[in-house]
Order: C-alpha cells, then sequence, then structure tokens
C-alpha cells in the first residue's frame, strides 16, 4: 500500500514539477532555485493530501459526536485558510529548508575554530541507521522543547498577545490548530527548526515528523466528543484533553484568577504536564474561548476579529499595548 501510494505520489510530483513549477521558475528568472523549487513541489503536495486526509476522517466524526453545535458557518472557513496556509508548505518546512544551509556554514566557521556543535548522532554512533528509533526520538525531544514554548506563551503578556488569537476560537473545530498569529508561528518555526537543525534531523525526516504532529494536533482541536481513556489521556494528548486547555478560566488562566498560566500545555505528550505539574484530567469538554471575549460582567467583551487580516492587525494591536505595558 505505502509502495503504491509512494510511486503515484512521485508521479503527481514529477507531473505537476514539469508542467508548472519548473516553466513558473524559468519564466521568473529564478533558475538557480529549480532543485528547491522541486523540493516545494513535495511539500505542496504532501500538505494537499494531508488536508484530504484530515477532511475524509475528522469531518464525518465532527458530524456524528460533536462537542457542540458549531454557532457560525464562517469559523470553519476562516479556520481553514489559516490551515491550507500552513499545509501546502508556506511556513514550517520551508523555514527549515531556509535554516538548514545557514547553520551548516555556521557550523564550518565553528568547525574551524575548533568548536564541534553538539549532534545526536555524536552521542549516538549508528543512530540515524534506525530510522523508526530515530524518528520517535526525535519527536519525543521536539515535543518536549515545543512544550516549552507553548508555556511561555502563556507566561508573557506581549507573547500571550499573539497566542490569544488562537485560543479566541469560540467553535473550535478540526482545521482550529493553525488558527495563529503569523508573527507567533514565524518565531516558532524558527524556534523548532534551529533545535531541529541542532539535533541532527535530516530534511525528508522534518518533513515526516512535522506532518505526524500536525495531523495529530487537528485531532486535538476537532469538534468531538473522544478521550483516550485513564491510560491513553496520560500517553497521547486528546480532544477531551486539549480542550481544557482552551476552556474559559481555566486553559489560559491560573485558577480561574485571571492572571497568565493554564493546564494541558504538552503537544503531543501528556508526560511534560505530568512532569511538570501543569496536567489537568478533569472528564469535561469545556466551552472554550479567552475570558475577556465574554460580555460583561463576566467579561470585557473583547473584540477578536471574524476574518483573517482583522485578527492579524488586531494581534498586532494587542501586541503594542503589552510593550506599552497596557493590557
Amino acid at each position: 500500500m505505502m509502495q503504491f501510494f509512494s510511486e503515484y505520489f512521485g508521479i503527481a510530483q514529477a507531473w505537476l514539477f514539469e508542467h508548472w513549477v519548473q516553466p513558473a521558475v524559468f519564466a521568473l528568472g529564478l533558475g538557480e532555485f529549480v532543485e528547491t523549487a522541486f523540493d516545494g513541489t513535495e511539500i505542496f503536495l504532501a500538505g494537499l493530501c494531508e488536508l484530504i486526509v484530515l477532511y475524509l476522517l475528522l469531518r464525518p466524526l465532527e458530524a456524528l459526536i460533536p462537542v457542540q453545535r458549531i454557532k457560525g458557518s464562517w469559523a470553519r472557513w476562516n479556520d481553514f485558510s489559516y490551515t491550507a496556509l500552513h499545509r501546502l508548505g508556506i511556513f514550517s518546512v520551508v523555514i527549515f529548508f531556509v535554516l538548514d544551509p545557514l547553520l551548516d556554514q555556521a557550523a564550518a566557521v565553528l568547525h574551524l575554530r575548533g568548536v564541534h556543535p553538539f549532534n545526536l548522532e555524536n552521542l549516538w554512533p549508528g543512530f540515524t541507521d534506525q530510522p523508526l528509533v530515530s524518528f520517535f526520538v526525535y519527536l519525543v525531544i521536539l515535543d518536549f522543547f515545543d512544550y516549552w514554548y507553548h508555556r511561555f506563551e502563556h507566561h508573557f503578556n506581549w507573547w500571550w498577545a499573539l497566542h490569544s488569537l488562537h485560543h479566541s476560537q469560540r467553535d473550535m473545530n478540526l482545521w482550529s490548530d493553525n488558527r495563529n498569529h503569523l508573527l507567533d508561528d514565524f518565531l516558532r518555526d524558527v524556534y523548532m527548526g534551529i533545535i531541529a537543525l541542532g539535533l541532527g534531523v535530516q530534511p525528508s525526516q522534518y518533513v515526516l515528523l512535522v506532518a505526524a504532529s500536525r495531523m495529530v494536533q487537528s485531532l486535538q482541536h476537532a469538534n468531538v466528543r473522544i478521550h483516550f481513556g485513564a491510560l491513553g489521556e496520560r500517553l497521547l494528548v486528546s480532544p477531551r484533553y486539549h480542550r481544557l486547555h482552551h476552556a474559559i478560566g481555566i486553559g489560559h488562566e491560573s485558577s480561574g484568577q485571571g492572571s497568565l498560566g493554564g493546564c494541558n500545555f504538552a503537544v503531543l505528550l501528556p508526560i511534560w504536564d505530568i512532569l511538570f505539574r501543569t496536567a489537568n484530567f478533569s472528564p469535561v469538554f469545556a466551552e472554550t474561548g479567552v475570558r475577556d471575549q465574554l460580555p460583561a460582567p463576566q467579561g470585557e467583551g473583547r473584540e477578536y476579529g471574524h476574518g483573517f487580516w482583522a485578527q492579524q492587525y488586531l494581534g498586532l494591536c494587542r501586541l503594542w499595548s503589552a510593550i506599552r505595558g497596557k493590557t
């Protein structure tokens, strides 16, 4: 099955590149980037496959076992625009490929000075000869660093000003994972890309790592009444577990007192929440959103924007206010 898919995927990539991408690259006078464009075609097709699989698997589940009725149909369409932007290769993997040659140059300079950067292969000889083992080891390590990035987003006012856009979705759905401010996404992708390259992750493997992580995160955000049981909830982040992270007055606040904090920051593995005491395994499917969205007296009636550009603009406004020491 995998061989069949790989074969036809390669045929599709070659056809798309030959008939559309390569002519466009040469027409724009960018012939020196033709090899990068070929890799970009692979990323685009992989992202397209992701979108199709997510829709076919998760959309029926949202219809069969929803947590809540989606109040605004625009919620899905707007979140889908974010997902398409990311899954079709615009962000994570592209930034990784840009960083790769830059860090190679930096490593060469350090090597000439007698400084040898950290690489997991140096600690575990033959590590990369075991692709399945190396994949899961990289996945666990990257998830650890992702946990701390996510937790810091909830710790600093300026960072929360950007990240709160992600939490402002009251109608959380399968496309909500990528509903983020573009500046926050850029910072995270640079951070994760540098760590992955520092560990020695190869570009082809990074594509798979990102895809696997994103698929699980899409399930976590889906409007589905699913949990993994007492044991499973502690092994992999479930939709119920992550929904508590988005819960009003719980997921983004400390003890519901309005100060920054929250619970369930783990991206894939709840073990980090358990170890660092931020886990909440309450068996409830909570209402999602940010407290200041609520009308007075519960909140401030804050507007986060209904469209892509309005949401990006208001995020920058919140960031500027936070930098100036205002909320």
